[in-house]
């Protein structure tokens, strides 16, 4: 029998998080088949297993680190303290924590780790350490979510903590305690949730966080615990007549009221029977004042609000009707980034009744767009917006992400940014080898894309719809104006820092003093080979009048040419052109 530790240490942390990603990972389908509440998205499996990947990679970081720094790492030097390897666990799980039940996650694993790292560079930590750091991690998640409902994963943290607080003994007999009281409040959440109890499912967070434990018994026992006793999916899929609990899902746990009342209503949390219809999450760098009162802002615009973190970092999420005003918080409170808007749509609204299985649309849109104004109006469009903030490009596994949460047979992919065409690829064949028809059409910029959203008829075949969009991405010229940064040699000549620059079609072509100037001598290189609309997208610190004084212009100059103006929020470039 493999050696197992009598204590919890960092490779302790390491083990753990390995085993827990495989685990969700092959239990991940069933968790999302079974998520009913507090939205049938079929996604907290994904969101789950995408957490705890962050949290591995974070971990194994630490460790990689320290070989380099040691050498090869066979020298007997000590490795990673608990302290290192729990704090690179809880960061890891913070920045990558993805939806409602990740979300929550992340907090769990935060409150342990701060009992973990409590003793600085203690090596580890015994059976007692284990139960104050399952208790710390109930409580200060069930303290991260606005409204806590009993019935979701909260109340299975706690019963796993409140069965760990009774147990003496080392790291084994504690982790199998909470795994063994978890198990049981699992079991009991469809009788604590009406909505759980008519799909026939337990909590699908609940069950994430079940198979977490058990990974966590198995690195401290060297045996995994067995199947938990409640049915599993196989036999009680969500919907069917006299189905039980089944086994394998993930939760969401936000709060259960209705807005036109306050009153309670479990598994109710919308103004409306529909719910709202937005997700929102970002990453916030702020103050613990700021998040304090952007709880209370947040908690009157939506529900399912949760928010984590501290010492200056934090996840928020939550389920609004106004997206850009969810945002617009964050603003105000620090530094919003990371932001991914998600449009829940009529098969994925909150819901009171018996939820069968979501079936697959039969095809969807997913774009990278620069600013939150633009990530609504592609919302709005009917297509799935994945934000890219400046500096900060969306990587292949949050386009997978979003390629799942269509959960359609054919999806378009819009990159709408060269520099992120071979990461669209490598999303796309990853994708194709689930089953799914993916179309990546090359946009170079997000004017490009709209052009392409704007004959996009999702009734025709797939290959006539993408041949259609390609067409009309490829005949819309793209600019954008930009400020330059540092001195340097362009395509129009060597600019300053501070000059305002015009790119048409990605090469610098005019270099200017002033915003609306630079903007005009574009507009007039790009119209001089024809065009019949122009599409302009105003970063928020461009003043009305530009966009006023560009559409004059073309009035003036070109009786047949439209203009449409868009406001696309922090987007990066000042002004983003298009003509058609």
């Amino acid at each position: 029998m493999a050696q197992v530790p009598q204590t919890f240490d960092a490779p302790a942390v390491r083990t753990w998080c390995g085993l827990a990603l495989r685990a969700l990972g092959r239990a991940r389908e069933e968790i999302d088949a079974i998520n009913v509440y507090p939205v049938a998205d079929g996604d907290t499996g994904t969101n789950l297993y995408l957490t705890v990947e962050s949290a591995a990679a974070a971990v194994e970081a630490v460790f990689a680190a320290h070989e380099l720094k040691s050498g090869d790492g066979g020298d007997g030097s000590p490795g990673p303290t608990l302290a290192d390897a729990a704090r690179a666990m809880a960061h890891g799980a913070l920045i990558g924590a993805r939806g409602n039940s990740g979300t929550i996650l992340a907090q769990l694993l935060r409150g342990m780790a701060q009992v973990f790292a409590a003793d600085g560079e203690c090596a580890h930590t015994d059976g007692h350490g284990l139960r104050l750091a399952l208790r710390h991690a109930a409580d200060s998640a069930r303290q991260a979510v606005a409204h806590p409902v009993e019935g979701t994963v909260l109340s299975v943290a706690s019963a796993a903590a409140e069965a760990a607080t009774g147990t003496e003994g080392d790291c084994g007999a504690v982790a199998r305690a909470a795994y063994e009281g978890a198990c049981a409040a699992l079991a009991a959440t469809p009788g604590q949730l009406e909505v759980l109890e008519r799909a026939g499912v337990v909590d699908a967070g609940g069950r994430g966080l079940v198979t977490v434990l058990a990974a966590l018994v198995e690195t401290l026992t060297g045996r995994p615990p067995g199947e938990p006793p409640f049915p599993s999916g196989a036999a009680s899929a969500p919907g069917a007549p006299g189905a039980g609990p089944a086994a394998g899902a993930l939760p969401t746990v936000p709060h259960a009221r209705t807005r036109d009342t306050g009153d309670d209503a479990p598994g109710v949390c919308a103004r409306s029977a529909s719910g709202p219809a937005f997700e929102v999450t970002y990453l916030l760098d702020a103050e613990d004042e700021a998040v304090a009162r952007l709880r209370e802002r947040l908690d009157a615009l939506g529900d399912s609000l949760v928010v984590v973190g501290g010492d200056g970092l934090w996840n928020v999420h939550v389920h609004v009707d106004d997206a850009g005003a969810a945002v617009e918080a964050g603003i105000e409170a620090g530094r919003p980034h990371r932001i991914r808007i998600t449009h829940f749509g009529a098969d994925d609204a909150h819901t009171t009744g018996a939820v069968a299985p979501r079936e697959r649309a039969q095809r969807a849109v997913v774009a990278v767009v620069p600013g939150e104004g633009l990530a609504g109006l592609y919302t709005e469009a009917g297509a799935i917006a994945v934000l890219a903030r400046p500096g900060e490009p969306p990587a292949s596994g949050e386009l997978v992400e979003a390629v799942r949460r269509a959960h359609a047979r054919e999806v378009v992919l819009l990159p709408n940014d060269d520099e992120l065409r071979h990461t669209a690829a490598a999303a796309a064949e990853q994708v194709r080898e689930e089953g799914v028809r993916v179309a990546l059409i090359p946009t170079h910029s997000a004017v490009q894309g709209i052009a392409a959203l704007a004959v996009h008829e999702p009734g025709r075949r797939f290959d006539e719809d993408v041949v259609a969009m390609t067409s009309a991405a490829g005949e819309t010229r793209y600019a954008e104006i930009i400020v330059a940064e540092r001195q340097s040699w362009t395509t129009a000549g060597i600019c300053q820092a501070g000059d305002v620059l015009g790119l048409v079609d990605g090469d610098v072509a005019v270099i200017g003093q002033d915003v609306t100037a630079t903007a005009e001598a574009v507009l007039e290189r790009m119209l001089a080979a024809g065009g019949e609309l122009v599409t302009l997208v105003l970063d928020d610190e461009v003043p009305d009048s530009v966009a006023d004084r560009l559409q004059a212009r073309v009035r003036e100059a070109y009786l047949a040419v439209d203009t449409v103006v868009y406001r696309g929020g922090r987007q990066g470039a000042l002004l983003l052109i298009g003509v058609e």
